[in-house]
């Protein structure tokens, strides 16, 4: 039996799935969430191996707190889910500076600490897995999600050489990239106010939540098969490194990967003419 401890906890997220499917494996789960009350009836349903705690990821000594809660009530933390994040929309040039913080804060900073946290017992017992959330946002950049895209790539930089550093110790880590899923993350852009500071990117603004709104709830992701899929490849043979989730993730990235590969090689002489002269 495992024990799984997993941010952003709220119904209809990727959170409460992850928690699900690791309940019905038989393992022990630690779902957090900033608004605890809203899983107050999923906790009651699932008393004997869930525990369902408040955190804001964001306050650092509240991470502390509650990684150690959690230890001291089921023990040691197997896999740690890292999911707990959120999309700003709005141009680079355009977005408050208090909102691009914010979302590195939530998308990124918070993840640094929640593995300060639970990093030293898994380094203790020489094993573990860390799950990274990032999106495929994260490997490409998208237009309207300039910063949200910016904490994204940082997590996976982030992600990557953290998986170097636990090698040694018996710690996995996975990078996780969905394309668009059904979930509750864009639910609420229908009723936000637009944010954006400058007139000539309000019309671009715009167009973008409109887009995001009409496909809410008609993404082709499903979060279950999604995590389902993110599961067996943990305990697979050969793990994965990075993982993109759903047909539209993975087309995306495709195209993207080799379009980097095709300007890669068509620039190859300029890269190697920047070398001191040989011989």
């Amino acid at each position: 039996m495992k024990t799984w401890f997993i941010t952003g906890g709220t119904p209809g997220g990727f959170g409460m799935v992850y928690a699900d499917v690791a309940l019905e494996r038989g393992d022990n789960v630690v779902l957090t969430a900033r608004r605890p009350e809203l899983l107050r009836e999923w906790a009651e349903r699932h008393r004997d191996r869930a525990l369902v705690l408040p955190l804001d990821v964001t306050d650092a000594q509240q991470v502390q707190a509650t990684v150690r809660a959690a230890e001291e009530r089921l023990g040691g933390i197997d896999v740690l889910v890292n999911n707990a994040g959120r999309g700003w929309y709005g141009s680079v040039e355009g977005t408050a500076d208090a909102d691009a913080r914010r979302s590195f804060e939530l998308n990124f900073f918070s993840v640094t600490q929640i593995l300060r946290a639970v990093l030293p017992g898994m380094r203790a017992r020489r094993s573990g897995w860390v799950i990274n959330m990032s999106s495929v946002a994260g490997l490409r950049g998208e237009p309207g999600f300039g910063y949200y895209s910016a904490a994204k790539f940082a997590l996976e930089g982030l992600t990557e050489t953290l998986r170097h550093e636990l090698a040694p110790f018996g710690v996995n880590v996975l990078a996780v990239e969905p394309g668009p899923f059904r979930t509750n993350a864009y639910a609420s852009f229908a009723d936000e106010p637009l944010a954006e500071t400058i007139d000539a990117y309000v019309p671009f603004v715009e167009s973008v939540r409109d887009v995001m709104v009409a496909h809410d709830g008609k993404q082709p992701g499903d979060p279950r098969r999604g995590v389902e899929a993110v599961v067996a490849a943990i305990e697979g043979d050969k793990p994965p490194l990075r993982l993109v989730l759903g047909t539209a993730g993975y087309d995306a990235v495709h195209a993207h990967l080799e379009n980097m590969l095709d300007e890669l090689r068509a620039n190859e002489g300029a890269s190697r003419s920047a070398d001191f002269p040989t011989g």
